[in-house]
């Protein structure tokens, strides 16, 4: 197996974003996490400003990374990507109890309308077209992709299996865990 180039975190917010990057830096990784900055960058299309962000980092979680699986899999061949997953009725609710009617332009982008409560349908109708999206795209590439679900226990062997990593001492960090 050659050098892994990134490490993508492709999961929605409220899979186990934050969870994936405390785990990701405990095994000596460099994480950058949720960066609204890139937005207008992204909308029109100027990649070359995200790249810049990307060089200075080993991993990545959280928006825009999961939008932009595919251009950042051109851009970084041998890279390894990780859809965090859970179940939709217990992320809906994650996701409503967390934002609220709160819009940003990132959750606009993504959904088409910014704030979750009262668009539930449409929030996860979205999060279950990325997910099997993002699960065909990688169909006949199965060392690209780890499908991991972090609020049903997996952790550190199914990340350290595919990352070729030693797991470490500790536990399985766990990071803005809520009712949900």
């Amino acid at each position: 197996m050659g050098t892994i180039n990134k490490i993508f975190g492709i999961g929605f917010h409220k899979t186990g974003t934050k969870t994936l990057q405390g785990s990701l830096e405990i095994l000596g990784y460099r994480v950058c996490g949720p960066r609204q900055d890139l937005l207008p960058l992204v909308k029109q299309g100027r990649y070359r400003g995200v790249f810049d962000v990307v060089e200075r980092y080993d991993a990545f979680q959280d928006n825009p990374w999961p939008m932009l699986y595919k251009i950042l899999d051109l851009e970084y061949p041998g890279s390894k990507f990780i859809l965090t997953v859970r179940d939709e009725e217990k992320w809906i609710k994650s996701v409503v109890n967390y934002f609220g009617d709160k819009e940003t332009s990132m959750r606009k982008w993504i959904y088409g309308l910014g704030s979750p409560k009262g668009n539930e349908k449409l929030y996860i109708n979205t999060f279950k077209k990325h997910n099997s999206d993002v699960k065909r795209y990688f169909l006949n590439r199965p060392d690209d992709l780890l499908v991991i679900d972090l609020t049903a226990g997996e952790g550190w062997e199914m990340l350290c299996s595919f990352l070729e990593k030693n797991q470490p001492r500790e536990p399985f960090p766990h990071f803005n865990k809520g009712k949900y």
